[in-house]
């Protein structure tokens, strides 16, 4: 079976090619910002995407028509449980109407849907980041205007979740774990018997700081800063999202490149430390979810990586749980490994409402 992977991203679009488990092709497709500026929506970007990945499909020898399905990456729609879903119309018109957030994920299931209905073949989605497996007493946030949301990468996490518990012999439902997937954003898990029953809202600034975000701010400050007069509602998001974290210290969300300034400069030491701290110090109050009872934590994403941010976080939490670590996303992967599940009977597709 060939199965397409289609996974948008603000500036690129990764695809790769499978025979079963095998990646027989992968390119990533590279956009210039003056090709996206182009487009107000990200659902108008479609034929510009769709172009360029039939394109590459013929670059690799292989036609739309050779496929078993397709598989794209999941966008932003309404809370969901995990699992491998069947992309039907009611998901299109939430994916193209963006009411639930305009991303360019969100094109994964759009792209996957048009192939599959021409061709007659199935097209999923995977685990998007509105995966909501959160028990009620983990939404409650302090206060009644604002309830504890579940956006997290729950692709990787849960991907890499079941990947750990294969090496061990297990099933992921046997065991209790804290998944950390560490990129642009850094989201953490408590996974219960195979349930992440907690998380932080990596989206919007929950959690530890990242290299692009400013994770969980002083509130008093915030406020202050908020009504100051010095910041649009736009400048303050930019703060929590894009410009914060690595990029609002050093401008740069590039970790190789401030690990390598951190044996020079101890001012990036610093911030590379402290960031250490906090994912170790959220990966201990995760721990607490399941009264402890952890099995391993896991380190995953692409900053896990690095040795000497891996070492740091392990030396502090080690006493909780053995750690593992994980380096990458592995998101296509990941993606084909949900739609075989159910190509082969192992998983029952769901169904959008």
């Amino acid at each position: 079976m060939k199965i397409l992977i289609v996974n948008p991203g603000s500036t690129s679009t990764k695809i790769g090619l499978f025979e079963e488990e095998n990646l027989v092709f992968e390119k990533v497709l590279r956009h210039s910002m003056d090709e996206i500026e182009g487009f107000e929506k990200v659902s108008e970007q479609y034929d510009f995407r769709m172009k360029v990945i039939i394109d590459a499909l013929k670059e690799a020898g292989t036609t739309v028509s050779e496929l078993a399905a397709i598989c794209g990456m999941g966008g932003l729609i309404k809370p969901i449980s995990s699992g491998t879903y069947y992309v039907n119309d009611t998901m299109v018109k939430d994916l193209k109407s963006g009411q639930y957030g305009d991303h360019a994920s969100n094109l994964g299931g759009l792209i996957a849907h048009a192939i599959g209905t021409e061709i007659g073949k199935p097209a999923f989605i995977v685990d998007p980041v509105v995966v909501d497996e959160m028990i009620d007493v983990s939404r409650i946030s302090g206060n009644p205007a604002l309830e504890r949301r579940s956006i997290f990468h729950a692709l990787n996490q849960k991907a890499t979740a079941r990947l750990y518990s294969k090496e061990i012999g297990k099933t992921y439902d046997e065991l209790n774990l804290v998944v950390v997937h560490m990129g642009g954003g850094i989201s953490i898990g408590a996974h219960a018997k195979g349930q992440v029953i907690d998380c932080n809202n990596a989206l919007d600034g929950d959690g530890p700081f990242t290299p692009e975000r400013s994770g969980g701010l002083p509130s008093g400050q915030l406020a202050a800063l908020c009504f100051s007069g010095d910041y649009t509602h736009t400048d303050v998001k930019a703060l929590i999202k894009g410009k914060g974290g690595m990029v609002g210290y050093f401008g740069t969300n590039d970790m190789m490149e401030l690990g390598k300034r951190a044996e020079t400069e101890p001012e990036v030491k610093l911030v590379i430390d402290a960031l250490a701290l906090q994912v170790s110090k959220d990966i201990a109050a995760y721990s607490t979810v399941v009264c402890g009872q952890v099995d391993a934590i896991i380190l995953t994403g692409g900053i896990a990586y690095s040795d000497y941010i891996t070492s740091e976080i392990e030396k502090r939490v080690n006493f909780i749980a053995p750690v593992k670590r994980y380096p990458g996303e592995n998101e296509l992967t990941a993606l084909n490994l949900g739609a075989l599940r159910v190509l082969r009977g192992e998983e029952q597709g769901k169904e959008y409402q």
